[in-house]
């Protein structure tokens, strides 16, 4: 029998379990702290809430199967077709804007890969019935206060912005057709993965010929005011530049600015994004985007949920758990011990059974010998524990109505009476 865990599995040791407790604590404060609430949906969920979002060709990444009901059903690889679900069934009773968050582990079959498993767990942070650009920075200025809150810095990480819209403008001034601007942005998401020729070569099978594709290219090099003169002329183009240069603004206030940076060629290769796109990246370049998102006006109603504005982006643990760890930010296991009950002998042993019992009603963590061992060996083990405290439990102690407290660090002993150490 293969005693390990499958191919893109995880186990989760007890040190491995502290760090995803730490980040999921990080997670949920921040969120919090910027008034959004938590929810959940199932793991389950039919084949074709994801195939009407994604198409057919999503199948073979899944894990799905036929229940015993006989429905095609697969294990959730995203959480935004439940979000949506979740929210159509209530969006005519819930304020607007709705402000939720969730922690679900999701699944895909692919090939597992440095920063990329089968499973992951990921913080999905969504707000919904708001358009305007300070939905945008809020959502973005989160992202970045999660990172700063795990004790990362603008030395470490940077948040790259753009918008599609603006993006399809500067497209349309280059006589690129509405028709092959889908699929432009789906090479242009691949550039720095892939050849220079790569590139060119798929935007000509999009119907854009080399000297386009080759100006498409030097967009990375372009600031927002470039941008802003190639698009004066087009309205939704203009528009979005215009609201980029408030989104930047508002950036400033909150002092966010050195987090944040404009870059053009940003375009996300996910369709249904349909204004505002970012993704936070290392500065130093060795991992994959430690998360992405943007505004996906249209894709609620795509998938059967109510018409409403909608933004986002989802943070996996995965990469960010790579950057603590690179970046010494782990944080020291604590102890799972306060307290070391030791009994010198049987005759005790009710006597300190009533102790840990009281301890344990007052919330100290409280451990002890399970075969009374020799003094010796159970001062070993109380040690072994990280116990901050050895309480011994002994025939003198038992006469006096005392219990002798050992401090593990020092090795100082003192008596307390049984009603003080409760009190203590």
């Amino acid at each position: 029998m293969n005693t390990g865990s499958l191919p893109g599995f995880r186990d989760f040791y007890p040190e491995d379990l502290a760090l995803r407790s730490h980040i999921f604590s990080v997670w949920r404060d921040v969120a919090r702290r910027y008034g959004f609430v938590e929810y959940d949906g199932p793991p389950l969920e039919a084949l074709e809430l994801y195939t009407r979002k994604s198409g057919d060709e999503i199948v073979s990444q899944l894990y799905r199967f036929t229940d015993q009901g006989g429905r095609e059903v697969a294990l959730r690889p995203e959480m935004t077709p439940s979000f949506a679900r979740m929210v159509a069934a209530r969006a005519g009773g819930l304020p607007k804007p709705i402000r939720w968050f969730s922690i679900p582990q999701l699944f895909r079959y692919e090939r597992p890969q440095k920063g990329r498993l089968r499973e992951h767990f990921q913080l999905n942070l969504d707000i919904v019935g708001e358009s305007g650009e300070l939905a945008d920075v809020e959502v973005v200025a989160a992202a970045v206060d999660i990172l700063r809150a795990f004790g990362l810095d603008a030395e470490d990480f940077v948040a790259r912005v753009s918008d599609r819209q603006l993006v399809s403008g500067v497209l349309d001034s280059l006589g690129v057709s509405p028709a092959a601007v889908p699929a432009a942005f789906a090479v242009l998401d691949k550039v720095g993965r892939e050849s220079e020729e790569w590139i060119l070569e798929h935007l000509s099978g999009a119907g854009i010929d080399s000297d386009t594709g080759r100006r498409l290219l030097e967009l990375g090099s372009c600031d927002l005011a470039d941008l802003k003169r190639r698009v004066a002329d087009h309205e939704e183009g203009a528009m979005s530049a215009a609201r980029l240069e408030r989104f930047f603004a508002h950036v400033d206030a909150l002092g966010l600015a050195d987090y944040v940076e404009f870059d053009a060629g940003l375009v996300r290769g996910l369709a249904y994004y349909t204004g505002l796109v970012f993704e936070v990246w290392d500065r130093r370049g060795k991992s994959r985007a430690i998360c992405g998102g943007g505004r996906y006006d249209d894709l609620l109603a795509f998938v059967g949920g109510p018409d409403l504005p909608a933004l986002g982006f989802g943070m996996g643990d995965v990469v960010l758990a790579g950057l603590l760890r690179e970046r010494d930010l782990v944080p020291s296991g604590e102890a799972p011990v306060d307290d070391y009950v030791v009994c010198v002998s049987p005759e005790q042993r009710d006597a300190a059974l009533s102790i840990v019992r009281a301890l344990r009603e007052r919330g100290r963590r409280v451990t002890f010998d399970y075969a009374t061992r020799s003094l010796g060996r159970q001062f070993k083990a109380a040690d072994q524990s990280g116990a901050e405290r050895a309480l011994v439990v002994g025939p003198d102690e038992m006469e006096q109505g005392t219990v002798r407290v050992r401090d593990m660090a020092t090795g100082e002993e003192r008596s307390l009476t049984l009603a003080g150490l409760i009190a203590e």
